[in-house]
């Protein structure tokens, strides 16, 4: 990275941390286009932790379209982390489609973090991916969603740190 192209990044985390103080959640969905990757990881990470469920349909669009695997992983990781049974449709395709596995791991992780029985059906599919990181991925998380069942238990801080 060239000197000026740095100092462009630093200014602009500099006004993103400005704008995080305000809880500016319009700011940060625009940025979920910028050309920089970096710029848009930390985009989704932020918009997450301020615009609640308003924040999952504009990172699942991250999920869907985004270029960069690192970026959609954010994504993934970011929507079940959030927790909203509203993320699952987006997880789930990525689970099923995404090209990278370090994307469909993440995606399966964040189903077992949500842990709604919804997932199921996807999480059994992926024991059959061609990656061992999903398909172990997808183990934890249905073990998580089968923890939830026999104990029913699926809001319990527990679930949340354990389902993937």
């Amino acid at each position: 990275m060239t000197g000026s192209k740095h100092y462009e990044r630093i200014k602009l985390f500099e006004e993103m941390e400005k704008q995080f103080e305000n809880k500016n959640e319009q700011y940060f969905k625009e940025l979920l286009d910028h050309h920089d990757n970096v710029v848009r990881t930390r985009a989704v990470c932020i918009l997450a932790g301020i615009g609640a469920e308003n924040a999952v349909e504009p990172i699942s669009k991250v999920l869907k379209y985004d270029k960069n695997a690192l970026v959609r992983h954010e994504a993934a990781f970011s929507l079940g982390q959030l927790g909203y049974k509203s993320g699952i449709p987006a997880l789930a395709d990525a689970v099923r489609s995404d090209s990278s596995f370090f994307v469909r791991h993440e995606a399966a992780v964040a189903l077992g973090v949500i842990g709604s029985e919804e997932a199921r059906r996807t999480l059994s599919e992926a024991l059959k991916d061609e990656s061992e990181e999903v398909r172990e991925s997808a183990v934890v998380a249905l073990a998580n969603l089968d923890y939830i069942k026999a104990t029913n238990r699926a809001d319990t801080l527990f679930s949340k740190m354990t389902g993937g």
